[in-house]
Parts: structure tokens; sequence; C-alpha cells
């Protein structure tokens, strides 16, 4: 069930991004991979853009077009997993950013445990495959113009793409519960991909392969076997009794469902098994800054104004709303700095108990020990236990707690308000 927030987490940035088009349309010749995505012929694209490459090494829009799938086909293989195991079934519409618009899985498979970690492992595999070609780019001559709307995935994995599976239609289903899933013809959405795209790209498969290392780290099955039967119609699982209950009338949920939430947070709870993952989702979390700085090089250079998808200050970005001036692009720079130093263990993040008199944590201003902070770091290279419930104590996170430089909330602040209130957006769309 954690696949189903890295899922999200995959599609909730472009849904976040495609409302509104207000970028020009320029007539564009399309790149040769264009007909396979807007096919849906994710594996036919991939050999074509793998043939290119090996006629031409030198071709940078190929080798860039074939990350482009590569990077397509691991959310594409995820949603496909999903699909198979019946992800959500009828509750999916009644979950925000959950209604993706596929029909129900009438006959889906039992999943179990071992599948759930093989399911998010192959993910990470995928991820790691588009990285590495994504990594051999000489980012400099790429331009890769895409209608990114028009672009389509086979999520049921049935051998045919529909307007419902086009990433349009996927992201405005995401954002409006009350749109109908049958879909029109998606609208284009042209982007011109161009240099500093390549390392935003390669940022993104870090940062989702981060995510991933994390859940493999811990041992989550005593959760999946209580639990999974709120998202998955037939799991492998000593308490089938459970699922024998089914879906109830609110929202899909019954009323005995109240107590399978309780324990769902209850059994966040999760020995460390392979500690060895935290280290490499800290190394690409570290990867991620280093190539967020990268990509904005590369932007803040650029002088043309052609259908960007991250555009610097004199350009035109092809999002209303979300317009990037000189204060949005230090405030990002500023947070990577902040994020890296709190990553190398040389700032802590403030730590809310042992304040004298104490203070309670329903206040506007968050608490913070003046004394002491929590090394992030080590909760990476040192990891234990985590225990939802004793790390919200404070007790859980003892390891980690010393004396040193502690971040300060009034700085997270001033960062944050250089975004006019849209932080997590941008952050999702800067990567």
């Amino acid at each position: 069930m954690r696949c189903t927030r890295i899922l999200t987490s995959v599609l909730l940035p472009v849904a976040c991004l495609t409302t509104d088009f207000s970028g020009s349309v320029v007539a564009d010749e399309a790149a040769p991979v264009e007909e396979y995505l807007l096919q849906g012929k994710l594996a036919d694209g991939a050999a074509a853009m793998q043939a290119l490459v090996e006629k031409d090494s030198a071709n940078q829009q190929a080798r860039f077009s074939l990350g482009v799938v590569e990077f397509l086909q691991a959310i594409e293989g995820l949603g496909q997993d999903q699909y198979r195991f019946g992800l959500l079934g009828r509750r999916a519409r009644s979950i925000p950013f959950m209604r993706l618009p596929i029909e129900e899985n009438k006959q889906p498979e039992q999943i179990s445990y071992k599948d759930a970690r093989a399911m998010l492992q192959r993910f990470v595999n995928q991820l790691q495959r588009a990285e590495q070609t994504l990594s051999a780019v000489t980012p400099d001559d790429v331009r890769l113009p895409l209608k990114l709307g028009q672009i389509r995935l086979d999520l049921n994995n049935d051998g045919e793409v529909t307007n419902e599976e086009s990433l349009w239609h996927i992201t405005q289903v995401l954002q409006n519960p009350r749109r109908p899933p049958e879909a029109a013809a998606p609208k284009k959405f042209p982007i011109v991909f161009d240099a500093g795209d390549v390392p935003w790209l390669q940022g993104y498969c870090h940062a989702l392969s981060a995510l991933g290392e994390i859940v493999l780290a811990h041992d989550w099955q005593d959760q999946f076997e209580r639990t999974a039967h709120l998202f998955y119609p037939n799991v492998d699982s000593p308490y089938e009794y459970l699922q024998a209950e089914g879906i109830g009338p609110f929202m899909g949920f019954g009323g005995q469902n109240i107590f399978d939430f309780v324990a769902w947070l209850h059994t966040i709870n999760y020995e460390v098994v392979e500690p060895e993952r935290m280290q490499k989702a800290l190394m690409h979390m570290e990867t991620v800054i280093r190539l967020s700085r990268a990509s904005w090089k590369l932007i803040e250079a650029e002088e043309d104004d052609e259908n960007e998808w991250l555009p610097n200050s004199k350009q035109t970005s092809v999002m209303k709303g979300f317009s990037i001036g000189r204060a949005q692009i230090t405030g990002w720079h500023e947070f990577l700095d902040e994020l890296e130093l709190i990553l190398q263990g040389k700032k802590l993040v403030p730590f809310w108990r042992g304040i004298k008199g104490g203070v309670s944590p329903f206040t506007n201003r968050f608490p913070v020990n003046p004394d002491i902070g929590i090394n992030v770091r080590k909760i990476f290279t040192e990891p234990t236990r985590f225990d939802l419930a004793l790390w919200l104590q404070g007790t859980g996170l003892q390891p980690y707690l010393e004396k040193g430089d502690i971040t300060s909330p009034e700085k997270w602040q001033k960062m944050m308000a250089n975004f006019r209130g849209q932080f997590f957006n941008f952050a999702l769309w800067f990567n």
C-alpha cells in the first residue's frame, strides 16, 4: 500500500501544473520519439531510440528521448502493477489524488507482502535505468519538443490506449473529482524540453528512488497483513475475515473500517531490515540537490522563450499561476543550501521537547528546544526502528539528538514566503 503514495507522487506534479496552458503554440517538427508516446507504445519507442543512439552516439536528442521513455515506462509499470492487484477498486474515486480514470479490475490477482515489495523494487530498478541513460546525455545540444498532454500510458495493460489514458485527462481527473472519467480529445500542452530539463528529470529519478529505498529499508509486513484490505480487494493475509466484509456505503468504506485506520496508524512501527538502503536514499537526496543546481544553472543561461517547462525570470511560463521571478529562484537556492546543510549533519532540525515549562503542540509557533536538535543525517547513516508514536513523542529520536547549529523556523518561513503560499507546488515543479 505504500506504493500508492509513490504512484501519487509521480503524477501529482503534472496534476498541479497542467490546469491551464498559456504558452504560444509553436509550429515544430515532431521529435522521432513522439509518435510512440502519443500512441502509448513505450516499449517500441525505447527500442527505436536505443537503435538511434547505437547508430549515432552523438545524437543527444535520441539519448534524452530514451531516458524520457524509460522514465515513463517506470510510471506505466507501477500503474499496471497496481491495476493488476486492483488498487482501491471502487474506493478509488473517493480518495483525493487516486482517482485514476481507468476502469476497475474485476478480477484482481491476490497480493502478498512479497508481491508489494517486488512491485516497488521493479519501480526503483526502472527509475535507475532511466537515470543511467539520462546521466550519459550531454545537455547543451538537447531540444525535445513534445505534446505532453497527448502522451498516453497503458495503465491497465490491455494493449490499447484511449483518451482516458492520456496525461492530460489523467491530471484533470486527479484535480477534479466531479469530472467524468470519459475523455474528449486531450489538449496538446506542447513543451519544448531543453538543456535544463535533462538534470531536472535525472533529479526526479533520484527523488523517487530515495522514497522507494526508504520504504524497502523497513519491514512493514505486519501492517500490510492487518490493513492492506483497505487498499486491495484480495490480500494474502492471516486475517482473511477482514476483507470478507467488502466495501461500505460511505465513500467505499464501512463503519468497521474506522478500526482498520486506527490499526494502520498503530502499526506504523517498522524495524530496519536493510539499513544500507537508507544510505542509498541519502545519496539519492544529496544528488537531487546537486542536479537541481545544475538544472537551474542551465535554465538561467537560456535566452530563448519557447514553451518552456521550467522558465527563468526572463521567460514566460506555460503554466498560469506559476510565473517565476527572481524571488522564487533565489528562494529555491536558499532552500537547497539549507537542505544540504541538514542532510550533511551540519545543521540540526528543531526538536520540540525538553523546553522549559513545556509548549503546547497546537500553537501557531513551532516549539524549538534551544539546546538540542535532530541530526537528520544520522537517521540515514545509523537508522533505527521507525515508531511513529515514539517519534512524535520525542523519545524515539533519542539516538539522533545532539547539540549544534539548529535551522531556524523563522528562516524557513521567510523562504516559504517567496513562493506566495504555494511552496509545495513549486517544489514539485522545481525538483
